[in-house]
């Protein structure tokens, strides 16, 4: 997001906060009440309680904080506080029905917009920039995807469509791509939305490194099933194989075998797996496996950040792999405007400077890295948001895939969960060490 005068200013955020609402529309009204009230997954949170969930978080920051107006609905506070209730309990508490939530979220709306008519977007750091209310259009549309894993999850015959995405254009693409040694800027200072965990910019020295183009695709996942990947406990961590013995593993989630190919079940729609796609719903431990299998390995956070924001010609870190300019859709696959990733070699207009391409969208993609703090990081505006997920249990993920909107992606922008999710709309690539015969 570029600097704005405060009118334009005023009517962007207004603009992403009705984006945000006519996609959470779109996730419930697209069910039954049934299907709205109901835990499709002790991994997630029936869709009513997302519903009410983002009113609550838009209530307590926007209406109450920067508006200091009266509260909409003070009693249900600990219903819809994400730390007090494990996601496998919410389905027994006393939760908002679908036309109270609907009532709930038309009504904080209005009152956030009131504040927002009010605001002079600047005076304090809540404010300045409209970050309070860039940070809860962010909140809504993380929330949105979620609901999309949710529906998923869900059985019975399709309820969300959108068109399929474009067909490769790029061309015969290389297998790697050399990302040069040296320093870059990772982070960021300056993004006006950026998260606590995005700050600040700092210098980071990365050796030398190959890269995959593009996203491990399904046909290449295949390659590692077929050579029998999850039957050899040598490509899996110990961590990782026990994880897959007690799990069960065999193929990515949501596929299954069919004679002697493989189905996979997509939003409802049982299809072939189309083996030009990346790889979605693996988790860490299986993309890692599968690193080694190959003869390379995961790339660090740091990498992965080099590789889709350094401009070797200027030495500066872009907003995106393809400059600072917003994503487009003839740019990157993203906010569920086609319900799957769309083939390799897709959107040669977002790919980096130096040819690695879907860094953003599609898929969201595994790192070797567990979560923590930048050096100099500081917690803003609430220590649940980051700081309280740093340690050795979570892995960054980064990218974004085609469920996660632009509002929320950003080539500084910083996902993080359990190495054992596979619900999650994630994928990978992976790297290797660059040898010095090859740098010479």
């Amino acid at each position: 997001m570029q600097q704005l005068d405060t009118e334009r200013l005023r009517q962007h955020v207004a603009d992403q906060l009705v984006r945000a609402r006519e996609r959470t529309a779109l996730l419930t009204d697209a069910v039954d009440e049934h299907d709205l009230v109901r835990q499709h997954s002790r991994l997630m949170s029936p869709l009513v309680w997302d519903l009410a969930h983002v009113g609550s978080q838009e209530e307590l920051w926007l209406v109450r904080d920067v508006g200091g107006r009266e509260p909409v609905r003070q009693d249900i506070d600990e219903l819809y506080d994400a730390f007090r209730h494990a996601r496998a309990d919410r389905p027994a508490l006393p939760l908002l029905g679908p036309a109270e939530a609907r009532g709930y979220v038309r009504q904080v709306r209005d009152k956030a917009l009131d504040v927002l008519a009010a605001s002079a977007l600047s005076g304090h750091r809540l404010v300045d920039h409209g970050f309070a209310f860039g940070m809860i259009a962010q909140h809504e549309q993380q929330h949105d995807e979620t609901m999309l894993a949710t529906h998923q999850l869900r059985s019975g015959p399709p309820v969300l469509h959108a068109p399929d995405p474009p067909a490769a254009s790029a061309g015969p693409l290389p297998a790697e791509v050399l990302i040069p040694g040296g320093v870059f800027t990772m982070g960021t200072s300056t993004e006006p939305w950026a998260l606590d965990n995005e700050r600040p910019a700092h210098q980071v020295h990365v050796p030398a490194f190959f890269l995959d183009t593009t996203p491990v695709t399904n046909g290449r996942y295949l390659e590692f099933i077929d050579a029998g990947g999850y039957a050899e406990p040598r490509w899996w961590s110990q961590e990782g194989w026990a994880h897959r013995q007690r799990a069960d593993l065999s193929a990515p989630r949501f596929w299954r075998r069919d004679g002697s190919g493989w189905l996979r079940t997509r939003f409802g729609v049982v299809e072939p797996v189309p083996p030009d796609e990346p790889v979605v719903h693996v988790c860490y431990h299986e993309a890692e496996a599968y690193a080694r299998w190959a003869g390379r390995r995961l790339p660090t956070e740091a990498e992965w950040e080099k590789a889709a924001r350094h401009d070797p010609a200027t030495g500066r870190s872009r907003r995106y792999p393809w400059g600072d300019t917003d994503p487009g859709p003839d740019r990157a696959n993203l906010g569920q405007r086609h319900l799957r990733p769309a083939p390799v070699g897709a959107y040669p207009r977002g790919a980096s400077p130096l040819g690695v391409h879907q860094l953003i969208g599609d898929v969201w993609e595994w790192t070797s890295t567990d979560f923590h703090g930048y050096p100099g990081f500081s917690v803003f505006p609430y220590p649940e948001y980051s700081q309280v997920f740093f340690g050795g249990e979570y892995k960054v993920l980064r990218g974004g895939s085609f469920g996660t909107d632009q509002v929320a992606c950003r080539g500084t922008f910083r996902n993080w969960d359990f190495p054992i999710r596979r619900q999650i709309f994630a994928g990978f690539r992976t790297a290797r060490d660059a040898r010095p015969e090859e740098l010479a």
